[in-house]
Protein backbone atom coordinates (compact mmCIF):
# COMPACT_ATOMS: atom_id res chain seq x y z
CA UNK A 1 0.00 0.00 0.00
CA UNK A 2 1.33 3.76 -0.72
CA UNK A 3 0.96 6.39 1.69
CA UNK A 4 2.37 9.93 2.42
CA UNK A 5 2.58 11.68 6.15
CA UNK A 6 1.83 15.25 5.89
CA UNK A 7 0.31 18.60 7.80
CA UNK A 8 -2.53 19.79 7.05
CA UNK A 9 -3.11 23.83 6.54
CA UNK A 10 -6.33 24.49 8.27
CA UNK A 11 -8.10 27.67 8.25
CA UNK A 12 -7.80 30.86 6.21
CA UNK A 13 -4.50 29.76 4.84
CA UNK A 14 -6.12 26.42 3.97
CA UNK A 15 -9.00 27.72 2.05
CA UNK A 16 -6.82 30.35 0.20
CA UNK A 17 -4.72 27.65 -0.82
CA UNK A 18 -7.68 25.66 -2.28
CA UNK A 19 -9.95 27.99 -3.72
CA UNK A 20 -6.43 29.46 -5.65
CA UNK A 21 -5.80 25.49 -6.66
CA UNK A 22 -9.63 25.34 -8.02
CA UNK A 23 -9.02 28.96 -9.51
CA UNK A 24 -5.62 28.03 -11.27
CA UNK A 25 -6.98 24.81 -12.71
CA UNK A 26 -10.16 26.76 -14.70
CA UNK A 27 -8.23 29.52 -15.80
CA UNK A 28 -4.77 27.62 -16.77
CA UNK A 29 -5.98 23.99 -16.57
CA UNK A 30 -2.79 23.69 -14.29
CA UNK A 31 -3.14 21.03 -11.90
CA UNK A 32 -1.63 20.09 -8.04
CA UNK A 33 -1.72 17.29 -5.96
CA UNK A 34 -4.53 15.20 -5.23
CA UNK A 35 -4.65 16.22 -1.22
CA UNK A 36 -6.21 18.88 0.11
CA UNK A 37 -3.79 22.24 1.56
CA UNK A 38 -0.31 20.97 3.45
CA UNK A 39 3.29 20.88 3.74
CA UNK A 40 4.84 17.22 3.35
CA UNK A 41 6.63 14.93 6.24
CA UNK A 42 6.91 12.64 4.18
CA UNK A 43 6.64 12.32 0.72
CA UNK A 44 4.87 8.84 -0.84
CA UNK A 45 6.71 5.66 0.74
CA UNK A 46 5.24 1.71 0.46
CA UNK A 47 4.13 -0.45 3.18
CA UNK A 48 2.00 -3.52 3.50
CA UNK A 49 1.95 -2.88 7.19
CA UNK A 50 2.00 0.70 9.35
CA UNK A 51 1.25 -0.45 12.90
CA UNK A 52 5.01 0.71 14.17
CA UNK A 53 4.11 4.14 12.40
CA UNK A 54 1.04 4.96 13.71
CA UNK A 55 2.20 3.81 17.09
CA UNK A 56 4.73 5.68 16.75
CA UNK A 57 2.68 8.78 15.52
CA UNK A 58 0.35 8.21 18.62
CA UNK A 59 3.42 8.42 20.86
CA UNK A 60 4.67 11.50 19.32
CA UNK A 61 1.49 13.22 19.03
CA UNK A 62 1.07 13.11 23.01
CA UNK A 63 4.13 14.20 23.95
CA UNK A 64 4.12 17.41 21.81
CA UNK A 65 2.63 20.68 21.63
CA UNK A 66 1.57 22.51 18.73
CA UNK A 67 3.55 25.06 17.26
CA UNK A 68 3.28 27.97 14.97
CA UNK A 69 4.80 29.11 11.36
CA UNK A 70 3.42 31.89 8.96
CA UNK A 71 2.86 31.65 4.91
CA UNK A 72 4.15 34.41 3.26
CA UNK A 73 4.43 35.20 -0.23
CA UNK A 74 5.25 32.81 -3.19
CA UNK A 75 8.19 30.90 -4.74
CA UNK A 76 8.85 28.68 -6.93
CA UNK A 77 11.15 25.56 -7.85
CA UNK A 78 12.28 26.70 -11.51
CA UNK A 79 9.65 26.95 -13.99
CA UNK A 80 7.97 23.05 -12.60
CA UNK A 81 6.26 24.22 -9.26
CA UNK A 82 4.38 27.63 -7.84
CA UNK A 83 4.01 27.29 -4.33
CA UNK A 84 3.20 29.24 -0.89
CA UNK A 85 6.41 29.89 1.25
CA UNK A 86 6.32 28.44 4.72
CA UNK A 87 8.29 30.37 7.74
CA UNK A 88 8.35 27.73 10.17
CA UNK A 89 9.14 29.19 13.60
CA UNK A 90 12.06 28.06 15.81
CA UNK A 91 10.26 25.83 17.85
CA UNK A 92 7.69 24.32 15.15
CA UNK A 93 11.32 23.64 12.94
CA UNK A 94 12.28 21.92 16.58
CA UNK A 95 8.88 19.97 16.67
CA UNK A 96 9.42 18.88 13.35
CA UNK A 97 13.04 17.50 13.04
CA UNK A 98 11.85 15.30 16.70
CA UNK A 99 9.68 13.67 14.37
CA UNK A 100 11.84 13.20 11.21
CA UNK A 101 13.97 11.50 14.46
CA UNK A 102 10.97 9.43 15.55
CA UNK A 103 10.02 8.24 12.31
CA UNK A 104 13.69 7.38 11.05
CA UNK A 105 13.71 4.35 13.03
CA UNK A 106 11.01 2.89 10.98
CA UNK A 107 12.58 0.21 7.92
CA UNK A 108 10.48 1.63 5.54
CA UNK A 109 10.50 5.54 6.19
CA UNK A 110 13.61 6.90 4.38
CA UNK A 111 13.66 10.60 4.42
CA UNK A 112 15.87 12.14 1.31
CA UNK A 113 17.13 15.69 1.56
CA UNK A 114 13.67 16.95 0.33
CA UNK A 115 11.60 15.66 2.66
CA UNK A 116 14.06 15.59 6.08
CA UNK A 117 15.47 17.95 8.06
CA UNK A 118 16.74 20.37 5.77
CA UNK A 119 13.39 20.43 3.32
CA UNK A 120 11.94 23.71 1.89
CA UNK A 121 8.45 24.06 3.80
CA UNK A 122 6.15 24.94 1.50
CA UNK A 123 2.51 24.79 0.04
CA UNK A 124 2.06 23.80 -3.46
CA UNK A 125 -0.46 25.87 -5.61
CA UNK A 126 0.36 23.92 -9.14
CA UNK A 127 2.88 21.81 -9.70
CA UNK A 128 1.95 19.11 -13.16
CA UNK A 129 3.07 20.64 -16.58
CA UNK A 130 3.43 24.00 -16.04
CA UNK A 131 6.70 24.93 -17.86
CA UNK A 132 4.93 26.09 -21.22
CA UNK A 133 2.66 28.30 -18.63
CA UNK A 134 4.92 29.25 -15.82
CA UNK A 135 5.58 33.35 -16.68
CA UNK A 136 1.79 33.38 -17.06
CA UNK A 137 0.97 31.50 -14.17
CA UNK A 138 3.75 32.85 -12.06
CA UNK A 139 2.10 36.75 -12.89
CA UNK A 140 -1.73 35.21 -12.15
CA UNK A 141 -0.57 33.91 -8.69
CA UNK A 142 1.48 36.62 -7.36
CA UNK A 143 -2.13 39.47 -8.03
CA UNK A 144 -3.20 37.70 -4.76
CA UNK A 145 -1.86 38.54 -1.34
CA UNK A 146 -0.86 35.83 0.72
CA UNK A 147 0.12 36.04 4.59
CA UNK A 148 -1.25 33.51 6.85
CA UNK A 149 -0.62 32.79 10.88
CA UNK A 150 -1.04 28.49 11.13
CA UNK A 151 -0.42 25.94 13.69
CA UNK A 152 1.41 22.91 12.69
CA UNK A 153 -0.86 20.90 15.38
CA UNK A 154 -1.53 17.94 12.98
CA UNK A 155 -0.03 15.18 11.16
CA UNK A 156 -1.98 13.05 8.87
CA UNK A 157 -1.48 9.65 6.81
CA UNK A 158 -2.79 9.83 3.87
CA UNK A 159 -3.48 6.22 1.86
CA UNK A 160 -3.43 5.65 -2.18
CA UNK A 161 -6.70 4.07 -2.81
CA UNK A 162 -8.71 4.44 -6.31
CA UNK A 163 -6.31 6.76 -7.79
CA UNK A 164 -6.76 9.54 -4.96
CA UNK A 165 -5.35 10.22 -1.47
CA UNK A 166 -7.35 9.22 1.21
CA UNK A 167 -6.93 10.36 4.95
CA UNK A 168 -6.21 7.22 6.75
CA UNK A 169 -5.58 8.42 10.33
CA UNK A 170 -5.09 12.30 11.63
CA UNK A 171 -2.98 12.99 15.08
CA UNK A 172 -3.26 16.14 16.56
CA UNK A 173 -0.51 18.10 18.52
CA UNK A 174 -1.71 19.50 22.32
Amino acid sequence: MRYVIVSLVKGDAGEFNHNLRKDVFKKFKARSSKLPAHFTIKSPFESENIDELESALDEFSKAHTYENYHIKDYDHFDDRVIFMKVFMSPKGKDVHDALIDALSGINYINFEKSDGKDKIFHVTISSKKIQKIYSELWSYVNKFKCDFKCDFDNICIYKWIDNTWVLHKEYLLT
